[in-house]
């Protein structure tokens, strides 16, 4: 029972472990259209006789990716205390699964010294046998 409870923890915290990669793996790829985003305002420019010919428009379009660039910090935001609170599962997880596995080498222990006992007692009544028909 103790090894199916500590197996269940394990597994438990590997879920976690690979639900915290995939999250952060989200945060990379926020991090880089953030970057991609705070490039394409950087180098937006009014071309003479271009698409976008019109400072105001140039202001708009940047302004749009300004807002976008805020909500993907705020969804990275919300990401990272999601990370966190799976960092606190884990580590919880983890001492759990330490319990059990304590257990079960202190179960193992008990069973190897019942073991060394009855192989004690056994030889001890060879030798009293042996001594008897001596």
């Amino acid at each position: 029972m103790i090894q199916k409870l500590y197996n269940l923890k394990k597994n438990q915290t590997d879920q976690k472990l690979m639900q915290k990669v995939q999250l952060e793996s989200k945060i990379e790829q926020i991090n880089l259209e953030i970057a991609f985003t705070q490039n394409k305002i950087d180098t937006a420019t009014v071309e003479k006789h271009g698409a976008i010919s019109d400072f105001m428009i140039l202001t708009i379009h940047k302004n749009t990716m300004k807002i976008h660039i805020q909500k993907l910090r705020k969804e990275e935001e919300i990401l990272n205390k999601q990370v966190q609170a799976l960092i606190k599962e884990i580590i919880e997880l983890q001492k759990e699964a330490e319990q059990f596995k304590y257990i079960l080498d202190e179960e193992k222990k008990e069973a190897f010294k019942k073991i060394l006992l009855a192989e004690e007692e056994a030889a001890n009544e060879y030798m009293q046998s042996k001594y008897i028909k001596g």
